[in-house]
C-alpha cells in the first residue's frame, strides 16, 4: 500500500499569492473584490428576489457539522418560566423578557475560514509564522474578513443537476474543467473575480436522511485537487468558494490520499477564502426555473477576535 504523502511535499510546487498584497495582508483574494467588482454583482440584480444561504442552527432533528463537532447548545436563562417560579428580575413598568446563552463550534454551522485556519511547514497564510496561532489567532484571523466583508458578482455551478442527481455520491468528484462544463450548458460563464458557488445537493441531503446514514463512511464529494486546478484558480482569481459541503473539497484526495489538500493549496496558498456549510437549494431551484445563474452575493461573518473560523448567513440578490 502506498504512503500518504506529506502536504508539502505533495504541494511542494504549488503557486503562492504570499506578498501580493504587501506583508501584512490578512484576507488574501478577497483583496480582488474592488469596489468596481461589488458594482458588477450590483448589476446582476434583476427581480429583487433575496435568498439566505445559511443552515438553521440548532434544529430540532440535528445540524451538518464536521464529525467531532458538535451542534450549537443553546440554553434558555430567562422566560416566562422564571418570572411565574418568582425567578424572574421585575423591571420598572413590569414588562417580562427572555435571554438565552449558547456554546458553539464557530465553524459547526455555514461559516468563513480564516486564512490561517489550515497550514503546514510551521507558516499560514502570507507566510506568517503558525505559532501566531497559540491560543487565539494573531494574524489571518476571521476578523480581517469578517470587518472587511464580502460583495461581488456570484455564479451558481449546480453539479447534483447537471448530473441528474439531488445529490452527489459520497466520495463523487468533479474538476474545474466540469465547472467549465457544466457553466457551459448553463448558458453562463464563469469570469474573472466571480465568487464561485458549487451546488453538491450534499447538504440538503443531510435533512432528507437520518443523521446515522449521513455520516455513515463518511466521505464528502466534491472538487478534487490537481495543479491545473490550482492554477485556474489563480489565473482566474477567484477570490471565495462557497459550497454545500462541510469542507468544500472531497475528503481523501483520490490519488494521493492526503486529506483537503484544497484547504493548503487555495486557502492557505492563494488566499481564497472559504465559504463551507451554505444552503443552496432555495437559490439553485429559483436559478433552473429561469436560467439565470448570477446574482450579487454578500456575506459578512461574525466579528469574532482571534477566531480561526465563524458563523454567517450570506445574502443572495437576484
Amino acid at each position: 500500500m502506498t504512503e500518504t504523502p506529506y502536504v508539502g511535499d505533495f504541494l511542494k510546487d504549488s503557486p503562492r499569492n504570499w506578498g501580493k498584497w504587501g506583508p501584512d495582508d490578512e484576507v488574501g483574494s478577497l483583496n480582488y473584490l474592488t469596489s468596481a467588482e461589488v458594482l458588477r454583482g450590483v448589476a446582476e440584480v434583476r427581480s429583487g428576489e433575496v435568498f439566505t444561504l445559511q443552515v438553521r442552527m440548532g434544529d430540532p432533528g440535528g445540524d451538518p457539522v464536521w464529525p467531532g463537532r458538535e451542534s450549537i447548545q443553546r440554553t434558555n436563562v430567562m422566560d416566562e418560566g422564571f418570572f411565574q417560579r418568582g425567578e424572574g428580575v421585575e423591571t420598572p413598568g413590569g414588562a417580562h423578557y427572555s435571554d438565552d446563552v449558547a456554546t458553539l463550534y464557530l465553524q459547526a454551522s455555514t461559516q468563513y475560514d480564516s486564512l490561517g485556519h489550515v497550514w503546514y511547514d510551521g507558516q499560514i497564510w502570507n507566510g506568517y509564522d503558525a505559532s501566531t496561532t497559540d491560543g487565539a489567532m494573531e494574524k489571518a484571523s476571521i476578523l480581517p474578513i469578517a470587518e472587511r466583508g464580502v460583495v461581488g458578482r456570484g455564479v451558481l455551478i449546480d453539479v447534483a443537476r447537471h448530473r441528474g442527481k439531488a445529490a452527489l455520491d459520497k466520495g463523487e468528484t468533479f474538476t474545474h474543467e466540469d465547472l467549465l462544463e457544466i457553466a457551459a450548458a448553463q448558458g453562463c460563464t464563469i469570469e474573472k473575480h466571480d465568487v464561485l458557488v458549487v451546488r453538491t445537493g450534499f447538504i440538503g441531503s443531510f435533512y432528507r436522511q437520518s443523521a446515522e446514514e449521513f455520516y455513515d463512511g463518511f466521505l464528502e464529494p466534491g472538487l478534487t485537487y490537481s495543479p491545473e486546478l490550482v492554477e485556474w484558480f489563480q489565473t482566474m482569481e477567484i477570490p471565495n468558494l462557497v459550497t454545500d459541503t462541510i469542507a468544500n473539497e472531497v475528503t481523501l484526495e483520490p490519488s494521493s490520499g492526503v486529506t483537503l489538500p484544497l484547504h493548503s493549496a487555495l486557502m492557505r496558498n492563494l488566499g481564497v477564502a472559504f465559504t463551507e456549510i451554505a444552503w443552496l437549494e432555495d437559490l439553485a431551484a429559483a436559478c433552473a426555473a429561469d436560467e439565470r445563474w448570477t446574482f450579487l452575493y454578500t456575506a459578512a461573518p461574525l466579528k469574532v477576535v482571534g477566531g480561526t473560523g465563524a458563523p454567517v448567513n450570506p445574502v443572495v440578490v437576484r
